[in-house]
């Protein structure tokens, strides 16, 4: 006996998701997701980057950061941002994810594990020797999310951040 798609109802078979490198063409929704994760990690009053700015840090001349998009169907699903790191213990180069946000609409589909085995890939594929990232402490169920693939907290190493006037004050020490 054959299903035909209405019978097939809510048993019907969802996309696999989907990854690529963000192109010039994708500003805005990087900036559509940028956006929704600071309203998500209640940041928005923080968010002071533009489209352009993103355009020159991602395409610019030099690029330092980089981008890779999820999707569900020709849908953007989600986003991680990345930028190479360096061990001095291990004498090679890293991954640093600085941020990974999926859509809450697409959550649950596979989204944001694709988006990091592609960066898994990636630091296979160069022989990198970490893949790093931080997470919000009160965001369990990243944190479960995370920890269900292999990558638990790292508990004996507490982040620290320099912004704005404290980086100039030290910056007028400099002999």
């Amino acid at each position: 006996m054959s299903s035909s798609p209405s019978r097939l109802g809510r048993h019907a078979r969802r996309p696999k998701p989907t990854t690529r490198a963000a192109t010039p063409d994708d500003i805005e929704v990087i900036a559509g997701f940028i956006r929704s994760l600071a309203a998500y990690e209640n940041l928005s009053e923080k968010m002071v980057a533009t489209p352009e700015d993103y355009a020159a840090a991602f395409f610019g001349d030099n690029p330092r950061v980089f981008c890779e998009l999820g999707f569900i169907g020709d849908k953007p699903a989600g986003i991680a941002v990345w930028f190479y790191s360096f061990s001095t213990f291990l004498g090679r180069h890293g991954l640093y994810l600085e941020d990974i946000f999926v859509d809450p609409a697409s959550r649950g589909q596979g989204v944001g594990k694709a988006l990091l085995a592609r960066l898994a890939r990636r630091c296979v594929d160069e022989g990198l020797g970490r893949f790093e990232w931080t997470v919000l402490d009160w965001n369990k169920s990243a944190i479960d999310f995370y920890a269900a693939m292999g990558a638990p907290l790292n508990d004996a190493w507490v982040p620290v951040r320099m912004t704005g006037e404290a980086i100039e004050k030290l910056a007028k020490e400099c002999p």
